[in-house]
């Protein structure tokens, strides 16, 4: 029996419902990529059977109709693939590691979580009060860029000042994405000190009524001046154009900005730009408005400073429209659930696929691909002496997984157990 009909003339991955349980099912009994998923929640470790990071690893299963499963485990890549064939679950959340088997959480006293990634939620929705292309759940390639904008100045953070190394980024399936970092140091904070960090991204506050969204303070931190050098070219190309989010490109949308500025100032300039506005490019208007910003010292006078913009402004516009958007109760708790990598958003039939933060600029989250398109693909390749996953589109992106983020991580393992061994055998004298 073929994976799909899709024979009769016209027919395609294009065309009909992107998920379904039909393609759900083919896609669990052919294509999940369990052997990698397993190999990184196990961590690499030795302790066997149920007493592995994986078998105390919790997995939450939403079936259909909204039925919603916890503490599923299991202790190698067959039981997980017959959980999945058997409950077909419609999402795949990840939870944590905790002190003993999920399952048997009613019969253990202190069942607690031990470990946790730490993970990072940016949905585009929350720049509905910026972007100008789409709202809600509607995302495409122009607003992707504010998702550009968040992956840079997070990965930046995470290894420059945090000095993490294993670090993952999944497309979410619909609207954004999900950031895993993975180091064991990662994975064994507090959630005190998961807090600490989100509160350290945390710039942009307030709501779609505020023209200003940021509060900033002199001396900058180093981290928010790094930022701003890789946020404000992404700002000029993506947000102030036309061909952008138009920030500088109308009179409707500049007046919002120019309400940031001193009265008297941002009073002045809108009547000019409202006369001759046209003449000038958004990047002129833009490198101009840069040009009025000064640094306040300490014994400026009063009038003085109602006459002029403190320097700061220009961070806080450029934050305020590009600086990252995270959820903080995703975060901040070691057992709080997150959508698992390589499952398939129900609304849109997108796999949750992983992407490289370096070339995040070029992903297009509208051509990701779906359950469908995977049937159609292994229709088209049914008599290929291959594996099923060859055959399709998504061998990219778990070749991905692969080679990027899991074997180098396995490597380090790897590294860290001879370096344990060796310091053991020295303190013992055998060498």
């Amino acid at each position: 029996m073929s994976a799909m009909d899709l024979d009769q003339p016209g027919a395609g991955w294009a065309s009909g419902p992107q998920f379904d349980p039909d393609l759900l099912r083919l896609y669990y009994a052919r294509l999940f990529p369990y052997d990698q998923w397993c190999k990184w929640m196990a961590y690499n470790s030795d302790e066997p059977g149920t007493g592995s990071q994986l078998a105390r690893r919790e997995l939450s299963l939403t079936l259909a109709d909204d039925v919603y499963i916890r503490y599923q485990c299991f202790t190698n890549a067959k039981e997980m693939k017959t959980l999945m064939t058997k409950r077909q679950p419609h999402k795949i959340d990840i939870g944590a590691v905790f002190n003993c088997v999920p399952r048997d959480h009613l019969s253990v006293k202190n069942f607690r979580p031990e470990s946790r990634e730490l993970v990072f939620d940016i949905d585009l929705s929350d720049y509905d009060d910026v972007r100008t292309c789409c709202q809600g759940a509607t995302v495409c390639k122009k607003c992707w860029q504010y998702m550009t904008c968040a992956v840079k100045v997070c990965e930046s953070a995470l290894r420059e000042d945090f000095g993490f190394e294993h670090i993952v980024w999944i497309y979410s399936g619909r609207r954004g994405v999900h950031c895993w970092v993975c180091d064991e140091t990662a994975r064994e904070l507090t959630n005190d000190a998961r807090l600490a960090i989100i509160k350290y991204f945390s710039v942009v506050s307030g709501n779609e009524n505020q023209a200003k969204k940021t509060q900033l303070s002199s001396p900058l931190h180093p981290s928010l001046e790094r930022a701003y050098r890789l946020l404000e070219p992404l700002f000029v190309e993506h947000v102030i154009g036309e061909n952008g989010q138009g920030l500088l490109a109308s009179s409707e949308r500049w007046e919002t900005l120019l309400k940031t500025l001193p009265e008297e100032i941002g009073g002045q300039i809108s009547k000019h730009w409202e006369k001759n506005g046209n003449d000038t490019s958004p990047l002129e208007k833009w490198e101009a408005l840069k040009g009025l910003c000064v640094s306040e010292k300490p014994n400026q006078a009063k009038k003085q400073k109602r006459t002029s913009v403190p320097e700061l402004w220009k961070y806080e516009t450029v934050f305020s429209q590009c600086y990252p958007r995270l959820d903080e109760n995703v975060s901040k708790h070691r057992n709080h659930l997150l959508k698992s990598p390589f499952a398939a958003h129900p609304k849109t039939g997108r796999v949750c696929v992983p992407f490289d933060a370096k070339k995040v600029s070029t992903f297009d989250p509208t051509t990701v691909v779906t359950l469908r398109q995977l049937a159609y693909e292994l229709d088209q390749h049914s008599g290929d002496d291959v594996l099923d996953l060859d055959k399709t589109s998504l061998a990219h992106s778990v070749r991905f997984f692969e080679k990027d983020f899991l074997h180098p991580m396995m490597r380090a393992w790897g590294r860290a157990r001879r370096d344990d061994a060796e310091y053991a055998a020295a303190l013992k004298g055998d060498f």
